[in-house]
């Protein structure tokens, strides 16, 4: 499988950050992220979700979180 560019984690990463909201569920915000971006694995957008989280802990801290959440679930899945 190859690796997405960082030109390409950025575009998944404005989905996700178009996407997350405060209560959103993470498994619903991937499945959201990968109708958009069928080419990224979930370590990618988890990669995606981390770049999102660090650009927007300054500014939202409720959203933040959301991101915080997806990142930690699919870091944690054994499967990606």
């Amino acid at each position: 499988m190859r690796k997405m560019k960082l030109q390409e984690i950025e575009a998944v990463a404005a989905t996700i950050r178009e996407l997350a909201v405060p209560g959103i569920k993470p498994k619903a915000l991937i499945e959201a992220v990968e109708e958009k971006h069928p080419e990224a694995s979930e370590k990618e957008i988890a990669r995606a979700t981390v770049l999102c989280v660090i650009l927007s802990s300054e500014y939202d801290p409720e959203d933040t979180q959301a991101l915080h959440d997806l990142a930690m679930e699919t870091r944690d899945d054994p499967t990606t």
